[in-house]
């Protein structure tokens, strides 16, 4: 069987978040900088694509959709928080969105995920391409 491919080239520019990772961080800056974005890791193992996302204090059941549509695998997520102290309080709400193309060969019937202790996992099975490769013929002028 050969390795799955991706169906879209990786970006030459890192995500924001992961290019302000590289910067050290400076107390007081480094929360300007922090988009809370959806940071995810993925890679392809025993037949899988595995994908891993931080997704901390968000409750899965009401606040987390995943759905898959043409090998996009997307992911939505609202989180919203509250403190209230002595007169004060401050809040922060926010929905974050991730969208990665699925390796060809994945199987989009067979997409099982888990959401615990803030990490979702999604797990997709892949098999054989379901296209052969198609050569073009190029004319002579």
């Amino acid at each position: 069987m050969s390795l799955p491919v991706r169906r879209q080239a990786p970006s030459l520019l890192p995500d924001l978040h992961d290019l302000f990772d590289m910067f050290p961080s400076f107390p007081g800056i480094r929360p300007l900088l922090d988009f809370h974005s959806i940071r995810v890791e993925d890679k392809v193992e025993e037949n899988r694509y595995v994908l891993r996302a931080e997704l901390p204090g968000i409750d899965a059941s009401k606040d987390l959709d995943i759905t898959v549509q043409n090998g996009m695998l997307t992911i939505a997520a609202k989180r919203s928080e509250e403190k209230t102290e002595k007169g004060h309080s401050e809040f922060r709400y926010g929905s974050f969105t991730r969208t990665v193309a699925l390796p060809t060969g994945a199987k989009e019937d067979e997409i099982e995920a888990d959401y615990t202790d803030g990490i979702l996992t999604v797990v997709v099975g892949l098999g054989e391409p379901k296209e052969p490769t198609k050569h073009i013929k190029v004319r002579k002028a």
